[in-house]
């Protein structure tokens, strides 16, 4: 096991850079947010630690690349940025992949993303992959299949049959593997889900602090990967979407709370139930909100 660690002056230089515009824009964020920030530096902070390599196929040792902190984030000409005309995020449940998306593109959005629990093979020479994107064009899907604590050891059906009839006849899907909607899938969903439309406001991998947008090899080093972002990625969030902290984790807290239920509650296996009428299982999520609440003490001091 090894630990990334960076000296104070080099997280103090990624997050707030030494650019005196940048310098005065961070100067200019309120008391409490500067406070949160500033726990990037604090070698001892138990909100915000340094990145832990398990194994040499992690992302960081099997992927190398440069890392990116605010400056380069805040001066990248491609990056695209929220406007009026384009602000929302679109999360659209289907069977069909990027085509669909950006022929169903709302004209508001900022983004669309597929979401399905079916397994993904872009070509029939292709191993599995857990999602497809064109950053371009704005859309992208994801496959929560693989997420399931069963789907290595249940049997199904394997490929869809082909689509005899039209796009809205699902019985391409009957008999196909549909895993438990467990807390667990749940969380490791949102991971996958946030990160990837971080990407998308122009994110790169984080490579300064244990945080969502660290790159992830394999599935355990995605469950070792925390749900929320560093101070440094924070900041490039807020830059390019604007919002106050303390409103954005009252309002995860909210999320976290909202039809949520004390007791383990799953789909039955293989349920084509509504998931709307399912009480929201989150009891993964419980040391997540114990950090949000944290956080906010720190922001309210």
């Amino acid at each position: 096991m090894q630990t990334v660690r960076h000296s104070e002056r080099t997280l103090r230089t990624a997050l707030i850079s030494k650019n005196p515009a940048l310098v005065s824009q961070y100067e200019k964020l309120d008391a409490g947010e500067k406070r949160l920030m500033d726990e990037a530096f604090r070698p001892d902070s138990d909100l915000f630690g340094p990145i832990t390599l398990h194994s040499q196929s992690d992302w960081i040792t099997s992927h190398p690349e440069a890392p990116q902190d605010f400056e380069e984030f805040f001066s990248d000409p491609y990056r695209k940025i929220p406007s009026p005309q384009k602000h929302s995020i679109y999360i659209q449940c289907i069977g069909q992949i990027l085509k669909f998306l950006k022929k169903k593109k709302p004209e508001d959005a900022f983004c669309v993303v597929g979401i399905t629990m079916i397994d993904l093979y872009p070509r029939d020479s292709w191993n599995f992959v857990f999602g497809q994107a064109s950053l371009t064009d704005g859309v992208g899907i994801f496959s929560f299949a693989r997420y399931g604590s069963d789907f290595y050891s249940s049997h199904y059906e394997g490929k869809l049959k082909k689509l005899q009839k039209s796009s809205s006849d699902y019985s391409v899907f009957d008999n196909y593997y549909v895993p438990e909607v467990t807390s667990v899938l749940l969380l490791r969903s949102c991971k996958t889900l946030t990160h990837e439309i971080g990407h998308i406001f122009g994110l790169r991998h984080c490579q300064w602090l244990a945080c969502l947008m660290q790159g992830s090899n394999h599935l355990e080093e995605a469950d070792q990967r925390p749900l929320d972002l560093c101070p440094i990625c924070l900041r490039k969030l807020q830059s390019a979407v604007g919002f106050h902290l303390k409103d954005r984790y009252k309002a995860l807290v909210r999320w976290v709370d909202a039809e949520s239920t004390d007791t383990p509650t799953v789909t039955p296996k293989h349920s084509r139930e509504d998931p709307l009428s399912l009480p929201k299982p989150v009891e993964a999520f419980k040391e997540w909100k114990e950090w949000i609440t944290k956080c906010l003490a720190v922001l309210q001091t």
